[in-house]
């Protein structure tokens, strides 16, 4: 994989480490906008990055690049993501994926169309612990309730009280607790359970914006509570409720770092099957060898479990 990234935000700083110990990945390019053309620049040449520019249509002719990881602010993911795709590049995009269905299911034809592969960078469909779950939920019997908190105060929140409105808490941006952190809870549900038959979203809102909320997924014989908030903190944690047992995530749905496993009548179980590298590392192994490999079947599948994260985002918000 020859990548160029798209960002130079924290998310970007947070994940350039990952990248550049994976076997298979070139760092190629690197883009910015104007005002931050130094950053990209300086990142460039910590991480020996060939390219670094503010202008994307010079990285899309750039013959080296052959992926492009949309890691910019979430209204910009699908602009960014179908120039890429027109210009014959494989994408990687960040979470949420779009800001609608309607948006996805563009770049899902374009990137059909092109024969090329699209993904969506969520951390936790690619986690060990995950696959731990998915493992261990039969032993739970019939499910009943599925409750997942991920609650964290934003280091935003108090300077977009006074009126200082960051990507995170702009709504013409994309942003808000739906799609920032209770996005992870989403993935997590959906990628176990698959498609509710109902949903419903019960926003707080501050400014436009859904500063935290509640997610009722209804999958008839259960229910799924999501919780996300950027407004006000908890303890964050999620459980799997079954006649015969449960199953504790303790802490974030984005890193799942270790699960309590309590069948009835017996002692709880700790499990963790992560592996000990960060959080991004194991997505991007699967992406660098899907794209080597031109895995289209693997392609599918994740492109079929965040369109079903789509049309929830999608009812969510028609649902208000």
């Amino acid at each position: 994989m020859k990548l160029a990234i798209l960002g130079t935000g924290k998310i970007v700083d947070e994940v350039l480490p990952v990248l550049k110990e994976i076997n298979g990945i070139n760092l190629v390019a690197i883009l910015s906008t104007p005002r931050s053309l130094t950053k990209a620049q300086e990142l460039a040449e910590v991480y020996a990055i060939n390219q670094a520019s503010s202008d994307y249509d010079s990285i899309l002719t750039n013959p080296e690049v052959d992926t492009v990881y949309v890691a910019l602010p979430n209204h910009l993911h699908y602009d960014y993501a179908k120039k890429a795709l027109l210009a014959g590049k494989h994408v990687i995009c960040e979470k949420p994926f779009t800001l609608t269905l309607a948006e996805f299911e563009d770049l899902a034809n374009i990137a059909e169309q092109k024969n090329r592969i699209l993904l969506e960078a969520i951390t936790n469909q690619y986690l060990g612990n995950f696959a731990s779950i998915k493992a261990n939920l039969a032993k739970l019997g019939d499910i009943k309730i599925v409750e997942c908190n991920y609650s964290q105060y934003s280091s935003r929140y108090d300077a977009f009280k006074r009126g200082e409105i960051a990507p995170a808490f702009n709504p013409k941006k994309g942003g808000g607790a739906l799609r920032d952190l209770n996005i992870y809870n989403i993935h997590l549900v959906v990628g176990l359970f698959g498609k509710p038959e109902k949903v419903f979203y019960l926003p707080n809102i501050e400014r436009d914006v859904d500063t935290s909320g509640v997610l009722v997924m209804d999958y008839g014989k259960f229910k799924a509570v999501c919780i996300g908030a950027k407004d006000c903190g908890a303890d964050i944690k999620s459980t799997i409720q079954g006649n015969k047992g449960s199953i504790a995530v303790l802490g974030a749905t984005n890193t799942l770092p270790e699960l309590a496993l309590t069948l009835n009548n017996q002692n709880m179980t700790m499990i963790n099957e992560n592996s000990l590298n960060h959080r991004m590392h194991d997505e991007f192994v699967a992406f660098q060898a899907i794209i080597e490999h031109e895995d289209m079947t693997a392609t599918k599948l994740a492109l079929d479990h965040s369109r079903l994260v789509m049309e929830v985002l999608d009812q969510a918000v028609n649902s208000l």
